[in-house]
Protein backbone atom coordinates (compact mmCIF):
# COMPACT_ATOMS: atom_id res chain seq x y z
CA UNK A 1 0.00 0.00 0.00
CA UNK A 2 1.35 3.39 -0.62
CA UNK A 3 2.20 5.36 2.49
CA UNK A 4 0.48 8.22 3.20
CA UNK A 5 2.39 11.45 4.73
CA UNK A 6 1.71 12.89 8.00
CA UNK A 7 0.53 16.60 8.03
CA UNK A 8 3.77 17.93 9.54
CA UNK A 9 5.97 16.22 7.11
CA UNK A 10 3.94 17.85 4.86
CA UNK A 11 4.30 21.05 6.35
CA UNK A 12 8.22 20.82 6.65
CA UNK A 13 8.14 19.47 2.65
CA UNK A 14 6.12 22.39 1.41
CA UNK A 15 8.18 25.30 3.18
CA UNK A 16 11.39 23.79 2.06
CA UNK A 17 9.62 23.95 -1.82
CA UNK A 18 8.40 27.22 -1.29
CA UNK A 19 11.67 28.72 -0.32
CA UNK A 20 13.78 26.33 -3.39
CA UNK A 21 10.81 28.27 -5.84
CA UNK A 22 11.33 31.74 -4.73
CA UNK A 23 14.80 31.34 -4.93
CA UNK A 24 13.79 30.05 -8.98
CA UNK A 25 12.10 32.77 -9.61
CA UNK A 26 9.07 30.57 -9.91
CA UNK A 27 5.67 31.21 -9.46
CA UNK A 28 4.78 30.15 -5.25
CA UNK A 29 1.59 28.86 -6.64
CA UNK A 30 2.60 25.52 -7.68
CA UNK A 31 3.90 24.80 -4.21
CA UNK A 32 0.09 24.72 -3.35
CA UNK A 33 -0.12 21.57 -5.86
CA UNK A 34 1.32 19.24 -3.27
CA UNK A 35 -1.43 19.66 -1.02
CA UNK A 36 -3.38 18.27 -3.34
CA UNK A 37 -0.63 15.18 -4.38
CA UNK A 38 -0.44 14.22 -0.57
CA UNK A 39 -4.23 13.74 -0.62
CA UNK A 40 -4.73 11.94 -4.17
CA UNK A 41 -2.00 9.78 -2.39
CA UNK A 42 -4.08 9.33 0.71
CA UNK A 43 -6.98 8.53 -1.20
CA UNK A 44 -4.97 5.68 -3.41
CA UNK A 45 -4.45 3.97 -0.31
CA UNK A 46 -7.66 3.96 1.11
CA UNK A 47 -9.15 2.49 -1.96
CA UNK A 48 -6.29 -0.15 -2.35
CA UNK A 49 -7.76 -0.97 1.60
CA UNK A 50 -11.39 -0.96 0.42
CA UNK A 51 -10.72 -2.98 -2.33
CA UNK A 52 -9.22 -5.59 0.46
CA UNK A 53 -11.89 -4.81 2.80
CA UNK A 54 -14.53 -6.81 -0.25
CA UNK A 55 -16.04 -3.44 -0.75
CA UNK A 56 -17.04 -3.51 -4.47
CA UNK A 57 -15.14 -1.43 -7.11
CA UNK A 58 -17.73 -0.08 -8.70
CA UNK A 59 -19.28 1.41 -5.25
CA UNK A 60 -14.91 2.44 -4.40
CA UNK A 61 -14.83 4.80 -7.65
CA UNK A 62 -18.62 5.89 -7.29
CA UNK A 63 -17.08 7.02 -3.70
CA UNK A 64 -13.68 8.53 -4.21
CA UNK A 65 -12.77 8.97 -8.05
CA UNK A 66 -14.12 12.86 -7.40
CA UNK A 67 -13.86 13.16 -3.73
CA UNK A 68 -13.02 16.69 -2.50
CA UNK A 69 -10.67 17.88 0.63
CA UNK A 70 -12.89 20.26 2.86
CA UNK A 71 -10.81 23.23 4.26
CA UNK A 72 -13.66 24.26 6.34
CA UNK A 73 -13.90 20.74 7.81
CA UNK A 74 -9.93 20.76 9.14
CA UNK A 75 -11.32 24.52 10.15
CA UNK A 76 -13.90 22.77 12.48
CA UNK A 77 -11.73 19.99 13.20
CA UNK A 78 -9.02 22.82 14.62
CA UNK A 79 -11.48 25.49 15.77
CA UNK A 80 -11.42 25.32 19.45
CA UNK A 81 -13.86 28.14 20.90
CA UNK A 82 -12.39 30.90 23.50
CA UNK A 83 -14.19 30.14 26.51
CA UNK A 84 -15.18 27.20 28.22
CA UNK A 85 -18.76 26.75 28.32
CA UNK A 86 -20.55 26.72 31.32
CA UNK A 87 -23.24 23.99 32.14
CA UNK A 88 -25.58 26.63 33.07
CA UNK A 89 -25.21 28.05 29.77
CA UNK A 90 -24.74 24.90 28.42
CA UNK A 91 -28.35 23.62 29.49
CA UNK A 92 -29.76 26.61 28.52
CA UNK A 93 -29.09 26.49 25.19
CA UNK A 94 -30.37 22.76 24.91
CA UNK A 95 -33.16 22.75 27.04
CA UNK A 96 -35.65 24.89 26.06
CA UNK A 97 -39.50 25.64 26.31
CA UNK A 98 -39.38 25.20 22.56
CA UNK A 99 -37.75 21.52 22.20
CA UNK A 100 -40.07 20.59 25.51
CA UNK A 101 -43.20 21.31 23.60
CA UNK A 102 -41.70 19.98 20.42
CA UNK A 103 -40.74 16.91 22.22
CA UNK A 104 -44.40 16.50 23.67
CA UNK A 105 -45.78 16.72 20.19
CA UNK A 106 -43.42 14.25 18.72
CA UNK A 107 -44.00 11.66 21.54
CA UNK A 108 -48.28 12.03 20.43
CA UNK A 109 -47.45 11.54 16.75
CA UNK A 110 -45.16 8.60 17.24
CA UNK A 111 -47.51 6.86 20.11
CA UNK A 112 -48.01 4.24 18.84
CA UNK A 113 -44.08 3.43 17.33
CA UNK A 114 -42.68 4.73 20.54
CA UNK A 115 -45.21 2.01 22.90
CA UNK A 116 -43.91 -0.45 20.41
CA UNK A 117 -40.15 0.06 20.88
CA UNK A 118 -40.31 0.31 24.36
CA UNK A 119 -41.84 -3.08 24.90
CA UNK A 120 -39.14 -4.27 22.40
CA UNK A 121 -36.09 -2.48 23.42
CA UNK A 122 -37.22 -1.55 26.87
CA UNK A 123 -35.89 1.89 26.30
CA UNK A 124 -38.99 4.65 27.18
CA UNK A 125 -40.31 6.59 24.73
CA UNK A 126 -39.50 10.19 26.26
CA UNK A 127 -35.80 9.20 26.46
CA UNK A 128 -35.79 8.43 22.89
CA UNK A 129 -37.91 11.95 22.02
CA UNK A 130 -35.10 13.57 24.08
CA UNK A 131 -32.27 12.28 22.00
CA UNK A 132 -33.47 13.21 18.99
CA UNK A 133 -34.39 16.51 19.97
CA UNK A 134 -31.16 17.08 20.97
CA UNK A 135 -28.94 15.68 18.45
CA UNK A 136 -30.73 17.28 15.43
CA UNK A 137 -33.81 19.35 16.36
CA UNK A 138 -36.35 16.36 16.20
CA UNK A 139 -34.94 16.05 12.57
CA UNK A 140 -35.14 20.14 11.26
CA UNK A 141 -31.33 19.91 11.38
CA UNK A 142 -29.55 17.13 9.62
CA UNK A 143 -26.04 18.83 8.03
CA UNK A 144 -25.16 20.12 5.14
CA UNK A 145 -21.91 18.30 4.60
CA UNK A 146 -20.83 15.97 2.00
CA UNK A 147 -20.49 12.95 4.36
CA UNK A 148 -17.62 11.16 2.13
CA UNK A 149 -15.61 14.09 1.40
CA UNK A 150 -15.68 14.89 5.12
CA UNK A 151 -14.35 11.76 6.09
CA UNK A 152 -12.06 11.61 3.79
CA UNK A 153 -11.04 15.15 4.65
CA UNK A 154 -9.95 13.88 8.24
CA UNK A 155 -8.93 9.96 7.03
CA UNK A 156 -5.84 12.07 5.37
CA UNK A 157 -5.48 14.05 8.34
CA UNK A 158 -2.88 13.04 10.62
CA UNK A 159 -4.49 14.25 14.07
CA UNK A 160 -7.05 10.91 13.80
CA UNK A 161 -6.57 9.64 10.06
CA UNK A 162 -6.49 5.77 11.64
CA UNK A 163 -10.48 6.40 12.88
CA UNK A 164 -11.52 8.55 10.10
CA UNK A 165 -10.31 6.14 7.65
CA UNK A 166 -11.99 3.11 9.03
CA UNK A 167 -15.24 5.53 9.34
CA UNK A 168 -15.01 5.95 5.80
CA UNK A 169 -14.42 2.08 4.84
CA UNK A 170 -17.25 1.53 6.92
CA UNK A 171 -19.26 4.74 4.79
CA UNK A 172 -18.35 2.69 1.68
CA UNK A 173 -19.97 -0.33 3.08
CA UNK A 174 -23.12 1.25 4.05
CA UNK A 175 -23.15 2.29 0.45
CA UNK A 176 -22.90 -0.86 -0.74
CA UNK A 177 -25.18 -2.18 1.15
CA UNK A 178 -28.26 0.25 1.23
CA UNK A 179 -27.43 1.59 -1.93
CA UNK A 180 -27.46 4.93 -0.94
CA UNK A 181 -26.03 8.36 -3.26
CA UNK A 182 -23.51 10.65 -2.10
CA UNK A 183 -26.24 13.53 -3.00
CA UNK A 184 -28.16 12.17 0.10
CA UNK A 185 -25.50 11.39 2.37
CA UNK A 186 -25.18 14.99 4.19
CA UNK A 187 -24.40 15.48 7.77
CA UNK A 188 -21.86 16.87 9.61
CA UNK A 189 -18.79 18.20 9.27
CA UNK A 190 -17.53 15.16 11.56
CA UNK A 191 -19.28 12.38 9.41
CA UNK A 192 -22.34 11.89 11.39
CA UNK A 193 -25.51 11.37 9.43
CA UNK A 194 -29.66 11.29 10.07
CA UNK A 195 -31.68 12.09 12.61
CA UNK A 196 -29.60 10.58 15.31
CA UNK A 197 -26.76 11.92 13.90
CA UNK A 198 -25.13 8.49 13.96
CA UNK A 199 -21.85 7.94 12.60
CA UNK A 200 -20.97 5.31 10.08
CA UNK A 201 -19.74 2.18 12.91
CA UNK A 202 -22.97 3.18 14.80
CA UNK A 203 -25.18 3.17 11.21
CA UNK A 204 -23.73 -0.19 10.16
CA UNK A 205 -23.99 -1.72 13.44
CA UNK A 206 -27.19 -0.51 14.84
CA UNK A 207 -29.39 0.87 12.48
CA UNK A 208 -32.81 -0.98 11.99
CA UNK A 209 -35.30 -0.91 9.25
CA UNK A 210 -38.17 0.75 11.67
CA UNK A 211 -40.76 1.02 8.90
CA UNK A 212 -39.61 -2.67 7.30
CA UNK A 213 -39.87 -1.24 4.01
CA UNK A 214 -36.58 -3.17 3.38
CA UNK A 215 -34.32 -0.50 3.80
CA UNK A 216 -32.96 1.40 6.99
CA UNK A 217 -32.90 5.39 6.03
CA UNK A 218 -31.72 7.85 8.83
CA UNK A 219 -32.65 10.53 6.57
CA UNK A 220 -36.01 10.67 5.36
CA UNK A 221 -37.77 7.39 7.91
CA UNK A 222 -38.43 8.78 11.46
CA UNK A 223 -39.70 5.46 12.33
CA UNK A 224 -36.08 4.15 11.38
CA UNK A 225 -34.17 6.58 13.15
CA UNK A 226 -36.18 6.16 16.17
CA UNK A 227 -35.72 2.27 16.11
CA UNK A 228 -32.40 2.65 15.56
CA UNK A 229 -31.95 4.95 18.32
CA UNK A 230 -34.07 2.35 20.32
CA UNK A 231 -31.60 -0.65 19.46
CA UNK A 232 -28.61 1.32 19.81
CA UNK A 233 -29.41 2.06 23.50
CA UNK A 234 -30.49 -1.21 24.37
CA UNK A 235 -26.88 -2.46 22.52
CA UNK A 236 -25.24 0.06 25.07
CA UNK A 237 -26.82 -1.64 28.00
CA UNK A 238 -29.89 0.48 28.66
CA UNK A 239 -31.59 -0.51 32.07
CA UNK A 240 -34.83 -1.54 31.44
CA UNK A 241 -37.37 -0.14 34.50
CA UNK A 242 -34.65 2.35 35.54
CA UNK A 243 -34.19 6.23 35.26
CA UNK A 244 -31.40 8.19 34.44
CA UNK A 245 -31.24 9.64 38.19
CA UNK A 246 -32.50 12.50 40.19
CA UNK A 247 -31.97 15.88 42.04
CA UNK A 248 -31.06 15.19 45.54
CA UNK A 249 -30.73 17.87 48.43
CA UNK A 250 -27.37 17.60 50.68
CA UNK A 251 -26.81 18.12 54.30
CA UNK A 252 -25.14 20.87 55.22
CA UNK A 253 -21.92 19.41 56.68
CA UNK A 254 -22.28 16.89 53.55
CA UNK A 255 -18.35 15.84 52.98
CA UNK A 256 -17.65 16.70 49.06
CA UNK A 257 -14.81 14.30 48.61
CA UNK A 258 -17.56 11.27 48.04
CA UNK A 259 -18.90 13.46 44.85
CA UNK A 260 -17.98 12.79 41.39
CA UNK A 261 -18.43 10.04 38.51
CA UNK A 262 -16.11 7.75 39.45
CA UNK A 263 -17.47 7.37 43.19
CA UNK A 264 -20.40 4.44 43.32
CA UNK A 265 -21.84 3.65 46.34
CA UNK A 266 -24.73 1.88 47.34
CA UNK A 267 -27.96 4.14 47.76
CA UNK A 268 -28.11 2.97 51.41
CA UNK A 269 -25.11 4.55 51.79
CA UNK A 270 -25.89 7.85 50.11
CA UNK A 271 -28.89 7.75 52.61
CA UNK A 272 -26.51 7.24 55.40
CA UNK A 273 -25.13 10.43 54.15
CA UNK A 274 -27.82 11.85 54.86
CA UNK A 275 -29.12 12.71 51.24
CA UNK A 276 -32.51 13.23 50.66
CA UNK A 277 -35.16 13.55 47.44
CA UNK A 278 -36.14 17.32 46.57
CA UNK A 279 -39.09 16.88 48.10
CA UNK A 280 -37.56 15.62 51.87
CA UNK A 281 -38.27 11.96 51.52
CA UNK A 282 -35.54 9.60 52.06
CA UNK A 283 -33.66 8.12 49.64
CA UNK A 284 -33.93 4.42 49.12
CA UNK A 285 -31.79 2.07 51.11
CA UNK A 286 -31.21 -0.08 48.56
CA UNK A 287 -28.06 -2.34 47.23
CA UNK A 288 -28.27 -0.03 43.65
CA UNK A 289 -25.58 1.85 42.80
CA UNK A 290 -24.95 5.67 41.91
CA UNK A 291 -22.73 8.13 41.69
CA UNK A 292 -23.03 11.77 43.05
CA UNK A 293 -22.74 14.61 40.55
CA UNK A 294 -22.17 18.14 41.23
CA UNK A 295 -21.99 20.20 37.37
CA UNK A 296 -21.66 23.75 39.11
CA UNK A 297 -20.07 22.48 42.34
CA UNK A 298 -22.01 23.16 45.65
CA UNK A 299 -23.65 25.97 44.75
CA UNK A 300 -25.95 24.07 42.38
CA UNK A 301 -28.24 21.41 41.85
CA UNK A 302 -27.11 18.01 43.04
CA UNK A 303 -27.47 15.05 41.16
CA UNK A 304 -27.50 10.43 42.22
CA UNK A 305 -26.99 9.49 38.94
CA UNK A 306 -27.69 5.81 37.90
CA UNK A 307 -26.46 3.20 34.89
CA UNK A 308 -28.24 4.38 32.54
CA UNK A 309 -26.67 8.06 32.87
CA UNK A 310 -23.50 6.04 32.02
CA UNK A 311 -25.38 4.38 29.00
CA UNK A 312 -26.43 8.09 27.88
CA UNK A 313 -22.96 9.19 28.57
CA UNK A 314 -21.35 6.10 25.80
CA UNK A 315 -24.03 7.75 23.55
CA UNK A 316 -21.81 11.18 23.97
CA UNK A 317 -19.34 10.96 26.46
CA UNK A 318 -19.72 14.16 28.33
CA UNK A 319 -21.63 14.44 31.91
CA UNK A 320 -23.08 17.88 30.56
CA UNK A 321 -24.89 16.27 27.55
CA UNK A 322 -26.27 13.08 29.75
CA UNK A 323 -27.85 15.95 32.15
CA UNK A 324 -29.53 17.66 29.38
CA UNK A 325 -31.16 14.17 27.85
CA UNK A 326 -32.23 13.52 31.49
CA UNK A 327 -33.70 16.60 32.23
CA UNK A 328 -35.13 17.00 28.88
CA UNK A 329 -36.66 13.86 28.77
CA UNK A 330 -37.73 14.44 32.15
CA UNK A 331 -39.25 17.84 30.88
CA UNK A 332 -40.95 16.10 28.46
CA UNK A 333 -43.17 13.88 30.32
CA UNK A 334 -44.36 16.86 32.34
CA UNK A 335 -41.81 16.27 35.33
CA UNK A 336 -41.12 19.84 37.59
CA UNK A 337 -37.86 22.33 36.66
CA UNK A 338 -35.36 21.11 39.22
CA UNK A 339 -35.73 22.66 42.70
CA UNK A 340 -32.63 24.36 43.03
CA UNK A 341 -31.36 26.70 40.37
CA UNK A 342 -28.24 27.01 38.58
CA UNK A 343 -25.78 29.64 40.05
CA UNK A 344 -24.53 32.46 37.56
CA UNK A 345 -22.05 31.63 36.11
CA UNK A 346 -18.58 33.21 34.36
CA UNK A 347 -17.62 31.03 31.20
CA UNK A 348 -13.26 30.52 31.68
CA UNK A 349 -11.60 31.41 28.83
CA UNK A 350 -9.76 28.30 27.29
CA UNK A 351 -6.22 29.40 28.20
CA UNK A 352 -6.82 29.93 31.66
CA UNK A 353 -8.57 26.22 32.30
CA UNK A 354 -5.28 25.14 29.97
CA UNK A 355 -3.29 26.66 32.80
CA UNK A 356 -5.43 25.18 35.55
CA UNK A 357 -4.82 21.87 33.62
CA UNK A 358 -1.10 22.19 33.25
CA UNK A 359 -0.41 23.80 37.30
CA UNK A 360 -2.60 20.42 38.45
CA UNK A 361 -0.55 18.39 36.56
CA UNK A 362 2.52 19.92 37.68
CA UNK A 363 1.75 19.47 41.65
CA UNK A 364 0.74 15.86 40.83
CA UNK A 365 -2.81 15.88 40.62
CA UNK A 366 -2.87 13.95 37.65
CA UNK A 367 -5.58 15.23 34.94
CA UNK A 368 -4.38 14.27 31.62
CA UNK A 369 -3.55 16.67 28.81
CA UNK A 370 -3.98 19.61 29.23
CA UNK A 371 -7.00 20.60 26.22
CA UNK A 372 -9.20 22.92 28.34
CA UNK A 373 -12.03 20.86 28.53
CA UNK A 374 -13.55 20.78 32.21
CA UNK A 375 -14.12 16.50 31.92
CA UNK A 376 -14.40 14.00 34.44
CA UNK A 377 -10.46 14.30 34.78
CA UNK A 378 -10.33 17.78 35.59
CA UNK A 379 -13.06 17.57 38.18
CA UNK A 380 -11.07 14.94 39.62
CA UNK A 381 -7.99 16.39 40.23
CA UNK A 382 -9.47 19.65 40.82
CA UNK A 383 -11.09 17.48 44.04
CA UNK A 384 -7.82 16.32 45.09
CA UNK A 385 -6.13 19.66 45.29
CA UNK A 386 -9.15 20.69 46.90
CA UNK A 387 -8.75 18.33 49.71
CA UNK A 388 -5.07 18.75 50.19
CA UNK A 389 -5.56 22.27 51.37
CA UNK A 390 -8.66 21.92 53.27
CA UNK A 391 -10.90 23.97 51.17
CA UNK A 392 -14.55 22.63 49.82
CA UNK A 393 -13.97 19.75 47.72
CA UNK A 394 -16.59 19.82 45.37
CA UNK A 395 -14.49 19.67 41.95
CA UNK A 396 -15.49 22.96 40.59
CA UNK A 397 -13.27 25.31 39.31
CA UNK A 398 -14.20 28.47 41.53
CA UNK A 399 -11.59 31.75 42.05
CA UNK A 400 -10.36 30.32 44.91
CA UNK A 401 -9.05 27.08 43.08
CA UNK A 402 -7.76 29.06 40.53
CA UNK A 403 -5.99 31.06 42.55
CA UNK A 404 -4.76 28.39 44.82
CA UNK A 405 -3.07 26.30 41.96
CA UNK A 406 -0.86 29.44 40.45
CA UNK A 407 0.25 30.39 44.25
CA UNK A 408 1.02 26.37 44.54
CA UNK A 409 2.98 26.26 41.08
CA UNK A 410 4.70 29.56 41.93
CA UNK A 411 6.12 28.63 45.52
CA UNK A 412 7.13 24.92 44.26
CA UNK A 413 9.11 26.64 41.15
CA UNK A 414 10.25 29.63 43.60
CA UNK A 415 11.67 25.98 45.57
CA UNK A 416 12.90 24.17 43.37
CA UNK A 417 14.54 27.54 41.59
CA UNK A 418 16.50 27.76 45.36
Amino acid sequence: MMSVLTKSTLVAANLFYCATLLAQDAPVETALESDDAVFSTCISGIQQKAEVAGIDKTVIAYALDDVKQIDKVLEYDRNQPEFVQTFPTYLNKRVTQWRIDKGREMLRKHKDLLSQLTHEYGVPAHYLISFWGLETNFGSYKGKMPIIDSLATLACDQRRSRFFTQELLTALKLMQRENLKKDKMLGSWAGAMGHTQFMPSAYINYAVDGDNDGLVDLWDSEPDALSSAANFLSKLGWEKGFIWGREVTLPENFDYSHAGKDSRKQLAQWSEFGLRKVNDDKIPKSDMDASLILPTGAKGPAFLVYRNFDVIMRWNNSESYALAVGYLADRIIGKPEWSKSLPDLPNYPISQMVALQDGLNDLGFDVGKADGIMGPATRKGIRQFQLSNNMLADGYPDESVFNGVQEAVTARSDVSGS
